[in-house]
């Protein structure tokens, strides 16, 4: 291909789509690896540190006590529907709903944050492996298709990813949630060595661990050199951490790649559409539209990284069309079908009366939790459903925030003292990867900048509704088995994407008839475009899946640079 002055002055050796979680790490490693890379962020740049404008601010300093006003709800009433996105404090993270809306045929609440660092500025950063077992389960199972790559496979990308993120965690020895690289873990509170030691002392077959979470406890000379720092134990990890402990492009893989030289980072950048050469039989470079100026214009590059979220990849793809791909980047007819979310608004809570004398250290980002159990070793209890759930919670004191009643010295004090500890746990449930839970793109309806608005029709259905049975039940009979007082279970009807974890619609697998992706995550008949995010999924396991998008984009940038050297790419 001849190019022009023009496409010589916007041609690089790498173009990665999107700055969150995945797109950070392909950044990372295609810079450090030697590639000139450019990183396409569709929202506004979004400075580590400086741009975390409360993240210092006291409960009192902020706005309306820090609940959302009318006129925020009027513009955010999607993304309000998780009860803390719009809080004046973090609101500006997440998008408006009036600029970026989207069609929903079943209620689909898909929370998204367009600036630099995407979601990676705001996600929960609980962080587990999947298991052997996870990526068995649709083979031995006939459910969807087979996972086109074993554990064993990306073991060693999760132990990459793991040393340079930093989580805090324990090595527990349980099959079902394998063990990584960890520093040293956040303690556990009284109340939850209490459920710790009445679960475990009732059944053989439950644990109570640790929640592994990324962030730094005792942080490594590289994170320390990245200006990283230990957690704080603030708990105000959704405003921005300025110190760096926990996990987010801004703190991590980003400005791991900008010390490189090699990276370009544009933002207010919306690609459109991946550009197929079909002489070549391969991709040359991206279509985007300036978020500002409207301008449409054309990059280019020997290596394509979709890392913009599960569905917006997945959008680009459905967009990327040509002679060859007359109805987007796929052969199969799975592009857009078989999304997933992990099910939640499912547990129980109570309290106890004991321990007292006792107070937790400042406020960890993370409590406990339980592996799943059910359909490993115990069969299910209420019904019959496949797969199985986890917990995560935590036993904390109450402070000045609970309701409290009086006037004068005694108002005071109570104000200034801990309440009763209270303890709680709500469960994550797998979902089935179904076909006909799909996202399209609308033939009639675009938004501000012409491009086709997505169309979710996605529901749980009755395998996961099943599930939820012995999800509310089961967190009942452990609270009880430690003797907490008061205990109330809730099982609140779900919607796919309140957990924030959508995975699917372009998925991995062993041939261009099932699936959209090869098991490098290789566009199938485009070798050189790679999907790495949440899109690729094949099933989601019930551990968040945050660091397997990791692995799988370390993976893939290792298998791609090795390729781009053989000239395969």
């Amino acid at each position: 291909m001849s190019l022009t002055k023009g496409k010589a002055e916007h041609m690089y050796d790498a173009i990665v789509v999107g700055s969150g979680i995945s797109g950070g790490w392909a950044a990372k490693e295609l810079c450090e690896k030697g590639l000139s890379t450019l990183v396409l962020e569709r929202g506004h740049k979004l400075e580590h540190v400086t741009d975390y404008k409360t993240t210092n601010s006291a409960p009192w300093e902020l706005q309306w006590l820090n609940k959302p006003s009318r006129e925020i709800i009027s513009q955010q009433k999607k993304q309000s529907r998780t009860g803390y996105t719009v809080r004046p404090s973090q609101n500006q993270l997440f998008v408006d709903d009036i600029d970026h809306p989207y069609e929903e045929k079943k209620r689909f609440d898909w929370m998204r944050g367009y600036h630099t660092g995407g979601r990676s500025v705001m996600w929960g950063r609980q962080t587990y492996r999947l298991s052997q077992m996870d990526f068995e389960a649709n083979a031995k199972e006939g459910i969807s298709i087979p996972w086109p790559i074993s554990y064993e496979e990306i073991a060693p990308w999760y132990s990459y990813v793991e040393k340079f993120v930093g989580i805090s965690g324990n090595a527990d020895g349980l099959v079902q949630l394998p063990d990584g690289i960890f520093q040293p873990a956040m303690a556990l509170t009284p109340p939850e060595l209490d459920l710790k030691a009445g679960v475990e002392g009732k059944w053989d077959t439950r644990k109570v661990v640790h929640a592994r979470i990324a962030h730094l406890t005792k942080p490594t000379p590289e994170q320390l050199a990245l200006g990283r720092s230990a957690c704080m134990y603030r708990n105000l990890c959704i405003r921005g951490c300025p110190f760096g402990a926990y996990f987010s492009s801004q703190s991590a893989t980003l400005k791991a790649a900008a010390n490189t030289g090699k990276m370009t980072l544009r933002t207010h950048s919306i690609v459109h559409s991946v550009i197929y050469d079909d002489k070549a039989g391969k991709a040359i470079g991206v279509r985007l539209i300036d978020e500002v100026t409207l301008e449409t214009t054309e990059y280019f590059a020997k290596v394509i990284f979709l890392n913009a979220s599960t569905v917006a990849s997945t959008a680009i793809l459905m967009n990327s069309k040509s002679d060859r791909y007359q109805n987007g980047m796929d052969e199969s007819g799975s592009l857009g079908g078989y999304l997933m979310d992990h099910h939640l608004g499912v547990g129980a809570k109570g309290h106890i009366d004991t321990h007292a004398d006792k107070v937790q250290f400042g406020r960890r980002p993370g409590g406990f939790y339980i592996p799943r159990y059910r359909n490993f070793t115990e069969k299910p209890g209420k019904g019959n459903y496949l797969r199985g759930f986890g917990y995560q919670g935590e036993g904390m004191r109450q402070g000045w925030s609970r309701p409290i009643a009086g006037f004068g010295a005694d108002f005071k004090k109570e104000l200034t003292s801990f309440g009763p500890w209270k303890i709680g746990m709500y469960g994550f449930g797998e979902c089935l990867p179904y076909e006909n839970n799909r996202i399209s793109l609308s033939k009639k309806k675009t938004d501000k900048w012409g491009l086709p608005l997505v169309v979710a029709d996605a529901e749980f259905q009755e395998n996961e509704h099943a599930m939820r049975e012995d999800m509310m039940n089961d967190s009942a009979e452990m609270l009880e088995s430690m003797g907490a007082k008061g205990i109330s279970t809730y099982n609140r009807e779900p919607s796919i994407g309140l957990a924030i974890h959508e995975m699917g619609t372009a998925r991995m697998g062993s041939s261009p008839e099932e699936s959209v992706l090869n098991k490098h995550n290789q566009v199938w008949g485009a070798p050189n475009v790679f999907c790495t995010d949440g899109a690729a999924m094949v099933s989601s396991g019930c551990q968040n899946p945050s660091l397997t998008y990791m692995a799988l984009t370390a993976r893939a940038v290792d298998f791609a640079v090795t390729e781009m050297k053989k000239g395969n790419l």
